[in-house]
């Protein structure tokens, strides 16, 4: 966030554009709670005597009624006050590369963001604000510790229209060249998948947590029987409490889930009491796992996780969290439509051969390279997994027997490497390759390769991504995975083309 924006003033026209204010329910919306926690301290005995059926005004009480009515009076006003002027004072503009964010009447606060740094924006729609069609716009910014601009809230439409506006300008298309601050129209878009609640939910009844909490429940089962004591069955409880939570938790985020390609982005929705709609531009997204929980092999079913510049600070390296999650639960040809959003082009003439091989395979399945035989001591199990490929455009990381993932870094997101080597690793001639990308749940590392073979990949990777970063072009990504014929390859084509954004800054060293 850089460069001056006024602290106060009316929302008048400006030279670039106009000030406007959120919708004036917003602070009723946000400030809720406060609301209800005013009217519960102040009334509390008023309802209980309702609800007790005893009259209420007559002894102590009578005296106190006056003196908490006055008083919750008092305490109310001023809270509705100080909502009317937070609304008041709280003001944005889009304009002149920017967006900017004005707020606080007591102590004024400026927030203002590059449109060119913009890396994903989200619609946020809490169940009240539903309620009142109302909706949150949040986008983050490169380099911003936390999310740059919340508006909170606009209507459902305005904020869709504003989504849009600023995704256009971040991608510098203007409707006219007379009009270079006009709102931009909506982007069309073509679903590519959707996840059925059933699937979630078996998904959800087959992850990690449930088979954790089955190995404990045997546990239990055992142990009780061999010493005799139904004690160890009250240990279950709060391990079931808690399964029931994640469980509502990862069902709310993930229901309806849905996903479509526009010239925007990639466009993701979810949420069943909290709704959510992201819009991602595919050349924000620095790494990309596939992983597969030992229960779902099952059905053949995959997770997809990113990290996306601007998520970091805010995601941390939550392994659960929605916004990182690019598909909950699918099929491998599910999975392998989601890599073409943000891998268009795999470097491959033969995609499925190798991506299947990083999914599925063992030892050079695909033209993999493996952790040498005799170094299979340190990964018994996952030795012949441990492994990676290099297509023209992204490098393969495989790793896990049990839990299998496959870890996809496009060759112009690796910002670093470094090669780390223990005192074991150096005994049996091995070292782990880690690339370094924006924080997020996906950690690229290549465990036990062969020493020779880490150091020739640190080199090779270090050019293929100074190559890369020199010939990208993301703007061309919606032309190579929207359908033929679809309106969204029309618009891609027709419409204004969108430049490149600027890459992510670092570069591999040693």
């Amino acid at each position: 966030m850089d460069g001056p924006a006024p602290l106060d003033g009316p929302a008048v026209e400006t030279a670039d554009g106009a000030w406007l204010r959120v919708h004036p329910a917003s602070p009723f919306v946000r400030g809720w709670v406060a609301l209800a926690a005013i009217a519960f301290f102040f009334g509390r005995d008023i309802f209980e005597r309702t609800l007790q059926g005893r009259p209420m005004f007559e002894g102590n009480f009578a005296a106190r009624a006056p003196w908490l009515i006055a008083g919750g009076g008092i305490v109310l006003v001023i809270a509705v006050l100080g909502f009317v002027l937070t609304w008041y004072f709280t003001k944005y503009q889009v304009s002149g590369g920017y967006v900017r964010v004005n707020s606080g009447f007591v102590f004024r606060q400026q927030r203002q963001a590059r449109l060119d740094r913009v890396q994903a924006i989200d619609i946020v729609q809490p169940l009240l604000a539903r309620i009142f069609g109302l909706a949150e716009l949040k986008f983050e910014v490169a380099d911003a510790g936390e999310s740059a601009v919340r508006l909170a809230y606009l209507k459902v439409d305005q904020a869709r229209q504003l989504r849009a506006t600023i995704l256009a300008r971040a991608a510098g298309v203007t409707v006219g060249p007379d009009t270079p601050d006009a709102e931009a129209p909506e982007a069309p878009e073509h679903q590519v998948l959707s996840v059925a609640p059933p699937r979630l939910i078996g998904s959800l009844l087959l992850s990690e947590q449930s088979f954790f909490v089955l190995l404990g429940g045997v546990g239990a089962v055992v142990l009780s029987a061999v010493t005799d004591n139904r004690g160890f069955y009250f240990y279950l409880i709060p391990a079931a409490l808690g399964l029931a939570a994640s469980y509502w938790s990862l069902f709310n985020k993930g229901y309806n889930f849905t996903a479509a390609i526009s010239p925007d982005g990639i466009r993701l929705r979810y949420g069943l009491l909290d709704t959510q709609a992201q819009t991602l531009p595919p050349g924000r997204i620095q790494a990309l796992k596939m992983s597969q929980p030992p229960l779902w092999r099952i059905f053949g079913w995959y997770r997809i996780q990113v990290n996306v510049a601007g998520y970091g600070a805010v995601e941390g390296a939550g392994g659960n969290s929605a916004r990182t999650t690019l598909l909950p639960v699918g099929k491998q040809a599910d999975a392998m439509a989601m890599l073409a959003l943000v891998l268009p082009d795999p470097g491959t003439s033969e995609p499925d051969v190798v991506f299947g091989a990083g999914l599925a395979g063992l030892d050079s399945d695909g033209g993999f390279v493996t952790t040498p035989r005799g170094a299979r001591l340190l990964a018994p199990l996952g030795w012949r997994r441990n492994a990676y490929a290099a297509t023209d455009t992204a490098l393969l990381i495989r790793s896990g027997r049990w839990w299998r993932a496959l870890v996809v870094v496009p060759h112009q997101r690796t910002q670093s490497m470094a090669l780390h080597q223990g005192p074991l690793a150096r005994r049996f001639g091995v070292a782990d390759l880690v690339l370094h990308t924006t924080a997020g749940p996906v950690a690229p590392r290549l465990y036990q390769a062969g020493l020779e073979q880490a150091r020739t990949l640190f080199n090779d990777q270090s050019a293929r991504a100074r190559l890369a970063r020199k010939r990208q072009t993301t703007e061309q990504w919606l032309r190579e995975v929207a359908p033929p014929g679809s309106s969204v390859a029309a618009a891609a084509h027709s419409g204004p083309e969108h430049p490149s954004l600027p890459p992510q800054e670092g570069h591999p060293h040693g």
